[in-house]
């Protein structure tokens, strides 16, 4: 039993996830998340289940689930991301993520996306950290 445990998790391990980007669309009002990610039914999975439970990190989202119910939510696969043998498919994903907030701009009243922070702003931000901390 724990050999035939072990030799599934190994599998699991070894096997290629499917990558890619997709979207959490509400039907009601057509706002958008946009996410990428390395397993995508996985994090597809956990997004449905932090939802239905009241529990996901995006406030506005979680209000609107609430509000319309998880049957106004489209989940969809914008993009998938097959990844070259030997390498790290994380830098690739992240432009095929950057590609996809650029073309559906899911800010404000179009989605829930916060938009990124350029490298100044991102600068800024650890220096009043670090003047407020002493």
């Amino acid at each position: 039993m724990k050999e035939d445990r072990k030799r599934l998790k190994d599998e699991y391990k070894r096997g290629r996830r499917e990558a890619g980007v997709f979207q959490i669309r509400n039907t009601a009002n057509g706002k958008v998340l946009v996410v990428s990610a390395l397993d995508l039914p996985g994090l597809m999975n956990r997004h449905r289940f932090e939802l239905a439970a009241g529990g996901h990190m995006n406030r506005a989202l979680q209000s609107e689930w609430d509000e319309f119910g998880g049957e106004a939510f489209a989940f969809e696969v914008l993009d998938r991301l097959v990844p070259r043998e030997g390498t790290d498919p994380r830098a690739e994903l992240k432009t095929l993520e950057d590609l996809w907030l650029e073309r559906l701009n899911p800010y404000g009243d179009r989605g829930y996306n916060e938009p990124k922070a350029t490298p100044d702003e991102k600068l800024r931000r650890i220096a009043a950290r670090r003047l407020q901390e002493g």
